[in-house]
């Protein structure tokens, strides 16, 4: 089974990926971008979910610290989904360098398709 680490301060955001992806994933849930670090380092999750607004520090900074941390050799290389509000937060999730976004509202179907490709291919 899958580890599926997701960062949201938004129980509704979590009880929609937990309705998509629980049944074949595990999903770890925290509330801040500060937290997601640890908690990759903890759970070693096979993807990250990031909220694009988690508190004190926000999906695009997150993002970031997990990819400044993987090519320091700190952690592995992460797989990363952003969860953006609107469509013109695009380009910051790529200049982030998420491997995928989806801008709410979340179509679970959508949803599915997304982890599981982003999960199978190689990661950056």
């Amino acid at each position: 089974m899958s580890i599926v680490l997701v960062a949201t301060l938004a129980d509704h955001v979590h009880e929609e990926l937990e309705a998509s992806l629980g049944g074949q994933s595990r999903i770890v849930r925290v509330a801040g971008g500060n937290e997601v670090l640890a908690a990759v380092r903890e759970y070693q999750p096979d993807l990250v979910v990031l909220d694009l607004q988690i508190g004190n520090m926000g999906g695009m900074a997150a993002c970031l610290d997990l990819r400044l941390e993987q090519r320091a050799g700190r952690i592995p290389t992460q797989r990363v989904v952003m969860l953006l509000d609107r469509d013109a937060d695009t380009y910051l999730a790529g200049q982030a360098e998420a491997d995928a976004w989806i801008v709410k509202p979340l179509n679970p179907m959508e949803l599915r398709q997304t982890a599981s490709a982003v999960m199978v291919t190689d990661a950056p």
